[in-house]
C-alpha cells in the first residue's frame, strides 16, 4: 500500500518521532508505515486521518495489482 505520510508529516516539520508521539506508536511503526512495509490497523488509519484532517483514501492508496493476474 502506497501513502502519503511522509509528505503530510513533513508539511508539518515533524519527524517520525514526533508523528509517533502523537498518534501513541513507536517511530519504527512510523517509519514501516511509511515505507510501506507495514500497512495500519483500521482504528491507527482513522487517528492518522483524523490528526491530518483528510480522508483516508486521500493518505492510503491500495497498490494497482499486476496486469495478467487472472481473477
Amino acid at each position: 500500500m502506497k501513502n502519503r505520510l511522509r509528505v503530510l508529516r513533513a508539511e508539518r516539520n515533524w519527524s517520525q518521532a514526533d508523528l509517533a508521539a502523537h498518534l501513541g506508536v513507536s517511530r519504527q511503526t512510523v517509519n514501516s508505515i511509511e515505507i510501506g512495509k507495514y500497512d495500519p490497523s483500521l482504528p491507527l488509519a482513522f487517528n492518522i486521518s483524523r490528526l491530518f484532517e483528510e480522508p483516508i483514501e486521500a493518505i492510503f492508496h491500495p497498490e494497482p495489482e499486476p496486469l495478467g493476474k487472472d481473477s
